[in-house]
């Protein structure tokens, strides 16, 4: 079984694969977001897509995630594996933490959320989507975490915002109300389409950054991300190989 990669922001390096090649792709929904990179880690097929292009020149809202997801699919990849930073909506989970997802909260408003614009006569396609993260890639990611000793939380409901702006303090606090963990930008839309191609779908998620409840801390920049993710990418990165190692 071939395993797609998405790498998020500070995460989508091509150089973590062996015997690269390219395999280009124009979906029914576009092309995607960055070539996908085809090669081997530890003995494994995978296949790596940068979410915002290899230069991170999309936006979170135009991401095209239809064209992503397909083009995964498209290159035999049987389950997806994905990287996120978030910001923590929680006291308890600090930076450069990782985070196991198990849930998302949708707060996106302009993006198309699935493959089907219409319906086969009869056929509706309603997803189930109770437990959008798949427990086994969820359960070789936490046993990664703990072999490295990494400091982690086994689950997590993330919030995906539209984007590209930041939360406002109001918006912060109601997303903790909601009891929402961590907020990102990307992972319940990608999270869904999965799901409704019935790929297996998990993501480690990297906190950067406390967003701007904490009034005792400066709301989250830009550059506080990107330097968190700097110094911890190699945590996400061991997670990734072994957790690919042993599927």
């Amino acid at each position: 079984m071939k395993i797609g990669i998405i790498g998020g922001s500070g995460l989508d390096d091509p150089d973590i694969l062996e015997g690269a090649s390219d395999f280009e792709c124009v979906t029914p929904f576009g092309a995607p977001n960055s070539t996908v990179r085809l090669g081997m880690i530890g003995g494994k097929e995978v296949a790596l897509l940068a979410r915002h292009g290899r230069q991170h020149t999309s936006p979170p809202t135009q991401v095209n995630y239809r064209a992503n997801i397909y083009a995964l699919r498209e290159a035999g990849c049987g389950c997806i594996l994905a990287t996120t930073a978030v910001g923590s909506l929680r006291e308890e989970i600090g930076r450069g933490h990782l985070v196991i997802l198990d849930q998302f909260i949708d707060f996106t408003r302009r993006r198309t959320l699935s493959f089907f614009d219409s319906f086969e006569p009869h056929m509706p396609m309603h997803t189930p989507m109770a437990d959008p993260f798949d427990a086994r890639l969820r359960g070789l990611l936490i046993a990664a975490c703990r072999k490295f000793a990494l400091p982690h939380h086994e689950r997590g409901t993330v919030l995906t915002i539209e984007g590209p702006r930041f939360s406002t303090r109001a918006e912060s606090n109601m997303f903790r109300m909601w009891g929402a963990d961590v907020i990102n930008m990307s992972v319940a839309t990608e999270a869904a389409l999965a799901n409704e191609l019935a790929i297996p779908y998990a993501a480690v998620a990297m906190s950067t950054d406390y967003d701007c409840w904490k009034t005792d801390e400066e709301p989250v920049t830009w550059d506080d991300i990107v330097a968190i993710f700097k110094q911890n990418a190699e945590r996400v990165t061991s997670v990734l190989i072994e957790a690919i190692a042993n599927l």
